[in-house]
């Protein structure tokens, strides 16, 4: 049940975190079970979380809305569905310490059925498909161009400046945070890697942006968009259209709709819808340079 992974992560953060240093919770959730609605408002009320609702679901908004609202110059971010290692919010800590060239740091992410191995990337380092495929279940540290958004911590002052996290993304909001790294990365900053902090995502069956439906069987273009913005934001070079049809021919081409060959029309039409979208909002964003950091947050 998603509500009571939210409450044994809410409290495995309490339990690292000293009362000097403030825990935040962005909640899109319009509605909790009235035991997490209660245990919420209890640690609100007692000062150890500072509970903050939105009315629209939005990672990249809620992301922002953490950023203006902490204190601390280092935010770490975290799904709400994942266990931690002992000492993640200290492994972070460290890792911003002993690289002070790091404007975020990414901890290791092991998805279900994953275990940590010593892996070497064998994914592009560079170019439009740079670390796109990086073994984040690796216990190899490095430096890296992607991260992942639910085990990430930033400097607050840098990730700001360079407009936070860009609230284009819409629906599931797929690449925003692949999309934040690469734009960190062209002001200067670099990431890095750590797999000592490291946290199990359990992908809770319920809530999140699997409340979105199955992209498999649908036409709508929420399920693409993000991929295809993030694409042409980059370039509009002959290697975006060639990432944006490999997309479009690998989301058809799953086991799935070999054995539902029916629905391969459905998912072409909210591909193409995706990708005229996408390629229109990243030629709007493009066409105003001079607006690209404060269209993203404004603090």
């Amino acid at each position: 049940m998603r509500e009571e992974v939210l409450l044994e992560t809410v409290q495995q953060v309490l339990n690292q975190v000293p009362r000097a240093i403030e825990v935040i919770i962005v909640d899109q959730s319009p509605l909790h079970e009235p035991a997490t609605e209660t245990q919420l408002a209890e640690l609100d009320r007692q000062c150890r979380i500072k509970w903050i609702r939105l009315n629209e679901p939005s990672i990249p908004k809620s992301m922002n809305c953490g950023l203006r609202m902490a204190s601390q110059p280092i935010v770490l971010f975290l799904d709400d569905d994942v266990l931690t290692v002992r000492d993640l919010v200290g492994s972070h800590a460290a890792a911003h310490a002993s690289f002070p060239k790091a404007k975020a740091v990414v901890g290791q992410v092991l998805q279900p059925g994953e275990q940590p191995r010593s892996v070497k990337p064998s994914c592009p380092r560079t170019g439009l498909y740079a670390d796109l495929e990086f073994p984040f279940y690796s216990t190899e540290e490095a430096w890296i161009s992607n991260v992942m958004a639910g085990n990430l911590s930033v400097n607050r002052g840098f990730a700001i400046e360079i407009g936070g996290f860009d609230e284009n993304f819409t629906g599931v909001a797929y690449r925003f945070e692949s999309e934040f790294a690469r734009r960190l990365i062209a002001h200067g900053g670099s990431i890095r890697f750590c797999p000592s902090a490291s946290i199990n995502h359990l992908r809770a069956s319920k809530g999140g942006t699997r409340s979105s439906g199955s992209h498999l069987t649908s036409a709508d273009s929420k399920h693409g968009i993000g991929d295809y913005y993030f694409a042409f934001l980059q370039s509009h070079s002959f290697e975006s259209w060639r990432y944006s049809f490999r997309r479009m021919f690998r989301e058809v081409r799953t086991r799935f709709h070999l054995t539902h060959p029916w629905w391969i029309p459905v998912k072409l039409l909210g591909e193409l819808r995706a990708l005229f979208a996408g390629r229109r909002l990243a030629i709007l964003k493009n066409r105003s340079p001079h607006l690209q950091k404060t269209r993203n947050m404004t603090v």
